[in-house]
């Protein structure tokens, strides 16, 4: 693949997010961070791939974007990444942050635990599932961490903290805390628990019922609530 071929793959296309985010991909530290991908692309397994890089803003428009869940990086298991956070393709086993996700849904709002982790269904209903950092090298966390993914997904919660219908910002962990002071408008609602993980799940993150809490202020704001049960595929 040459370096223009990746150069083009690295961009949302399709929506709004092509206008939004324009000026973004012409700036040093991105076109750094391209050509880093591109060779890390070259050397090394790299996940997701290259073509899912930006599927969270390629099925969530800015438009349509009424909940936001920040996750950390993609996961670096083999097949497991596909663009979203916490999402994993339907073949892929759930990883247990995801369960715990499942299981706080079951207790907040009723939802059974279905039997895949493809979370596509939220995002076409307006769930941005954005990573702080949109790539990782297999079987190390954070390894692309610091390379320039922040500044852009921090260009990407501001734009979104300038829209007029109201968002709700749901930041498990550290990482997706950390964004917060890009949140400033006052008529968005940010909910702010520990990371789902197994390390953390039990100091807050369940029985939190942010699931509840997003489709309750989405209601009181005149929109449609998510729908928040993955459906079986088996």
């Amino acid at each position: 693949m040459n370096n223009r071929g990746l150069g083009d793959i690295l961009k949302p296309l399709g929506n709004d997010w092509d206008v939004l985010l324009k000026d973004e991909f012409n700036k040093d530290y991105y076109l750094k961070l391209r050509q880093f991908l591109i060779n890390e692309y070259r050397t090394k397994t790299i996940y997701p791939n290259m073509y899912k890089i930006y599927e969270a803003l390629r099925l969530t428009s800015y438009q349509d974007t009424k909940v936001v869940i920040l996750g950390q990086d993609p996961y670096h298991g083999p097949g497991q990444a596909h663009g979203l956070a916490f999402s994993v393709q339907e073949e892929v086993a759930v990883p247990p942050s995801l369960l715990n996700i499942y299981k706080e849904l079951a207790a907040d709002v009723g939802c059974y635990i279905p039997d895949n982790g493809c979370l596509v269904p939220w995002a076409k209903q307006g769930v941005l599932l954005l990573n702080t950092s949109l790539t990782v090298v297999a079987g190390r966390a954070n390894s692309h961490r610091n390379k320039g993914w922040e500044q852009l997904t921090d260009r990407i919660i501001t734009l979104l903290n300038q829209k007029e219908k109201p968002v709700v910002f749901l930041l498990w962990g550290n990482n997706a805390k950390s964004k917060a002071s890009f949140i400033t408008n006052k008529q968005h609602l940010v909910l702010m628990t520990v990371h789902p993980s197994p390390l953390s799940a039990d100091r807050g993150f369940f029985g939190c019922r942010h699931f509840s809490r997003a489709n309750e202020f989405l209601k009181s704001t005149g929109q449609i609530p998510i729908d928040w049960q993955i459906p079986n595929i088996n």
